[in-house]
């Protein structure tokens, strides 16, 4: 039985974008070779932390979402508990509301990186229709 999953780990804030993109790759990676499939990818960048974790006050956060067997999910966290480079995570099993919740998510996150392109060419269009104001003299 398939079921789909949300997982989001925090890296320590001292790795590079190589480190991160390669820990990212080691996890998709895994998911893909037992069996499961990634649905949806999304890098938070680094984020403070609430408190510290290991001495250390901010972390890159990382989501993947992904579809998988309920079993593998303990292969998963095993990995994260081995890698050092991983200081927290948290995987939760989604239920038919959140994944709709979650595609919603996704639909107006891509809805606003579309906005800011037609908002760019758009203040340039107003600043060519204001009139300069006449001066009123007394």
């Amino acid at each position: 039985m398939i079921k789909q999953y949300e997982t989001v780990f925090i890296a320590t804030p001292v790795l590079s974008d190589v480190q991160m993109k390669e820990a990212v790759a080691k996890y998709t990676d895994l998911i893909k070779a037992n069996g499961g499939e990634v649905v949806y990818e999304e890098d938070w960048g680094l984020k403070q932390l609430a408190y510290p974790i290991q001495h250390k006050t901010s972390g890159f956060y990382y989501l993947i979402q992904f579809q998988a067997d309920p079993q593998f999910v303990a292969t998963l966290e095993t990995q994260y508990h081995r890698d050092e480079r991983i200081i927290r995570f948290l995987t939760v099993a989604l239920d038919k509301n959140s994944i709709a919740y979650a595609e919603h998510r996704r639909q107006v996150r891509a809805g606003k990186a579309a906005a800011p392109k037609a908002e760019e060419s758009a203040p340039a269009a107003a600043e060519a229709e204001v009139e300069p104001e006449a001066k009123v003299e007394e």
